[in-house]
């Protein structure tokens, strides 16, 4: 596996960061998944769209939950081997809580297959251009657990940045490095995001970024010099012409890599997710703003509907 240098700063800040104390309704969740998998997890990440409002009933939380292996998390092969085949396992589970419903959309991953997600041996960004984001580790099986997490937190973001300045101007701010870098992500995936929320998710999580960038810029694979004062970042990076083609082209191979296995994901979901349909059309409506309706016939062929709301989300412009 290919580790960059991290530095230990990051790391520490990432570890500062990622501690959080979860509410009580985040442990009820808690207490059911480790009902579920037991002695197999070794860790819960909470993050996305709750996490940033602060909300956890505004829509199913996201969270992560690392195992120590397949077959010790699953009773039945078959679960095990779709989660090996093409991780993660995506799951859905909702609660009564004083009244009311806390709800989440876990996925399953192993922590071996999530350090590796995060490293320069993952081709694709679906794990590390998640993780370089703020997230929230709210269960740890051991410190040790909690250790090899964080250093993977941060090693997505060695991973992200090393990858995507090559395809920017040579001369950035922290805002431009990072929006273009997820708009990059977003863009090798089956996404809804419209731009506006790229924006969103920078002027809420601003202070994260500025402080991983300028903690991470030094322990990249190329030059990269600070050229302006604290009033106004900017940062040139000194990269050659035949590396960023390079890069370039890694990420169209990566947007259509990222399709493919969006459409695989999504079909698999169906499988595994309660509600997959009803679930996709309210995500689509609230990432992007496009109403798609689910007849009840489309309810009953979830693998059918998948392919028809990605088509009409496509077709009224809600995915790039």
């Amino acid at each position: 596996m290919v580790i960059m240098n991290t530095p230990a700063s990051l790391f520490h800040e990432i570890q500062k960061r990622s501690h959080h104390k979860p509410s009580p309704a985040l442990n009820a969740l808690i207490d059911k998944i480790l009902e579920d998998f037991g002695a197999a997890v070794q860790g819960i990440i909470f993050y996305g769209s709750c996490l940033q409002s602060g909300n956890e009933f505004d829509g199913p939380v996201d969270l992560y939950v690392l195992v120590n292996g397949y077959r010790s998390a699953y009773k039945k092969p078959g679960l095990a081997a779709l989660n090996w085949l093409l991780p993660p396992n995506v799951f859905y589970l909702e609660l009564p809580f004083n009244g009311k419903i806390i709800s989440a959309k876990y996925a399953v991953l192993s922590l071996r297959d999530f350090k590796k997600g995060t490293s320069m041996d993952w081709f694709h960004s679906y794990f590390w251009a998640r993780f370089c984001q703020s997230t929230a580790l709210i269960y740890a099986r051991d410190g040790q657990s909690a250790s090899e997490i964080n250093k993977a937190l941060a090693q997505s973001i060695i991973t992200f940045l090393t990858r995507v300045i090559p395809c920017i101007n040579p001369e950035f701010t922290p805002r431009e490095l990072w929006i273009s870098g997820l708009k990059l992500s977003y863009g090798a995936e089956i996404r809804s995001e419209q731009q506006d929320r790229l924006n969103k998710l920078w002027d809420t999580a601003s202070d994260y970024f500025y402080k991983i960038t300028n903690l991470a810029i030094n322990a990249l694979p190329f030059e990269i010099k600070l050229i302006s004062d604290q009033e106004n970042i900017r940062y040139h990076a000194f990269i050659p012409e035949r590396p960023r083609a390079t890069c370039r082209i890694t990420w169209k191979f990566r947007s259509l890599q990222g399709k493919f296995l969006s459409i695989l994901r999504l079909l698999k979901a169906t499988t595994t997710f309660k509600d997959s349909v009803d679930y996709a059309a309210w995500k689509i409506k609230r990432h992007s703003g496009v109403k798609v309706e689910v007849s009840p016939f489309l309810r009953r062929h979830p693998v059918l509907a998948m392919c028809i709301l990605s088509w009409r989300t496509f077709r009224k412009g809600g995915i790039h």
